[in-house]
């Protein structure tokens, strides 16, 4: 057999015969969209979510070619207010140029920046169990002054421009910086209220005082405040929605040093032995920080 033979019949026998079923029947593509939403990733933490990291699951996701729908599944406490936007007109800008309806479902929690980007989809699903809401702006710190003075650690800041330098940890908490704040955090609270305003439209009840207060409420709740659309796990509403449909998951794929534990830039590791140590530090800082979100909700 001459080799142009063989290489025909190896290709005739990757094509479909006569008869052979093609699949065609629907997909569903499900992203995962789980764990403190931040531009920048903490090395010890399993799961984060960002524009950058969750892009490659999203495109593809969308890509499918027989796609029925796409649906997020959030597990988030919430996070960077940008990033979650970011993250929110991605969803938004695929949906409209493939023309696919986007469902979300709220794992254990989708709160604050978690509840912006199930805000993203068409139709929003929860547990029964889940925690939903969390519509508010929160920011959180150290006040580091007295520990500093305890170990005659002197703090030296030198600026170009009054207000270069707010709210440092190391020195003593200062009114107008609270005040300039809280100003950022009242600006940023209307925003997430008209994105919430703008893709829940009617079905919100307003007249709930406390609806845009940051209170989180179960999904049970969550359903009568107009929050979310209806209780149920994927391949509930799936199997509903979209009979015969085949479910397929990507999840956001962390870089390899992440995976591994590892992280930091480069200028950082080759410091030598003062610079991994500090990395390290940095690195705990970070975890500990992500776990704190976690807790506000009891999680």
């Amino acid at each position: 057999m001459s080799a142009t033979e063989k290489l025909t019949d190896k290709l005739a026998a990757r094509l479909p015969k006569l008869g052979d079923r093609v699949d065609r029947s629907p997909v569903v593509a499900a992203v995962r969209l789980h764990g403190v939403i931040t531009a920048s990733p903490a090395p010890m933490a399993r799961h984060t979510i960002s524009l950058q990291n969750s892009e490659s699951a999203l495109t593809k996701a969308f890509a499918h070619d027989r796609l029925a729908a796409v649906a997020l599944l959030v597990n988030s406490p919430g996070g960077a207010p940008t990033q979650s936007a970011l993250v929110a007109e991605r969803v938004r800008g695929l949906a409209a140029e493939k023309n696919v309806p986007v469902l979300a479902f709220c794992e254990d929690i989708a709160a604050s920046g978690g509840y912006w980007l199930a805000c993203a989809a068409d139709e929003i699903y929860a547990h029964r169990t889940s925690l939903v809401g969390g519509i508010g702006v929160v920011s959180s710190g150290f006040g580091m002054e007295g520990l500093i003075e305890r170990f005659g650690v002197q703090r030296r800041i030198h600026t170009a421009g009054t207000h270069k330098v707010r709210l440092d940890p190391f020195q003593p908490e200062d009114p107008e910086d609270v005040a300039w704040l809280r100003g950022l955090q009242d600006e940023l609270h209307e925003q997430f209220r008209d994105w919430v305003t703008e893709r829940r439209g009617g079905k919100l009840r307003t007249a709930e005082p406390d609806l845009f207060s940051g209170e989180v409420w179960t999904g049970g709740k969550a359903l009568e405040l107009g929050l979310v659309d209806g209780l149920g796990t994927l391949r509930q509403v799936v199997g509903e929605r979209f009979p015969g449909a085949s479910v397929t998951v990507a999840e956001p794929r962390r870089p390899l040093l992440a995976r591994l534990g590892l992280g930091g830039s480069t200028s950082a590791r080759s410091g030598g032995g003062a610079g991994l140590a500090a990395e390290g530090a940095l690195a705990v800082v970070q975890a500990l920080e992500h776990r704190a979100i976690w807790s506000r909700f009891g999680l």
